[in-house]
This record gives structure tokens, C-alpha cells and sequence, in this order.
């Protein structure tokens, strides 16, 4: 996911996802203004479902899958829950 916010902050949404969905990385740009987020779920849709309400009106996100077998640096996937 990308995201270009209106103003400098962090995330405070990686906490916070349910349990299907896990923050597996966070790359903000040096002035706060950007950023590129790492996640792991069953779906680009249910990323979006839980990132736009929470992001509305500070954020404007793109969401893409990755084409793993090109990627480079991937974290470890979360671990299952039993």
C-alpha cells in the first residue's frame, strides 16, 4: 500500500488491524508526508476495507498485490493462528 497523507504523522493503524490482518512494514518518507506499508491479509480488498475508514480524510492510499517472485526484501509471514 501506498499512502500520501495531508499532513506529517506515523501510523497508529499497525496495532490495531484485526487479527486477519497483519502491518508487516512501514516506510515513511524523511517529512512524514508518504509513506509505504507492508501488508499481510487474505486480500487487497480487506486491506482497504480496514485502512480507508480508519485513514479517511488524512490519507490517500493505493493498493496493490506484490508479485512475490520479483520481490526483494519481503518480511517473514506472520505466524498461522491456531
Amino acid at each position: 500500500m501506498r499512502e500520501r497523507r495531508s499532513s506529517p504523522s506515523t501510523s497508529a493503524t499497525f496495532g490495531n488491524a484485526p487479527g486477519e490482518i497483519h502491518g508487516r512494514g512501514f516506510l515513511p518518507s524523511q517529512d512524514r508526508t508518504a509513506a509505504i506499508c507492508i501488508w499481510e491479509a487474505t486480500s487487497v480488498d480487506a486491506v482497504g476495507g480496514y485502512i480507508d475508514p480508519v485513514t479517511y480524510g488524512v490519507c490517500e492510499n493505493t493498493y496493490f498485490e506484490v508479485l512475490e517472485e520479483y520481490a526483494l526484501g519481503l518480511p517473514e509471514p506472520a505466524p498461522a493462528v491456531a
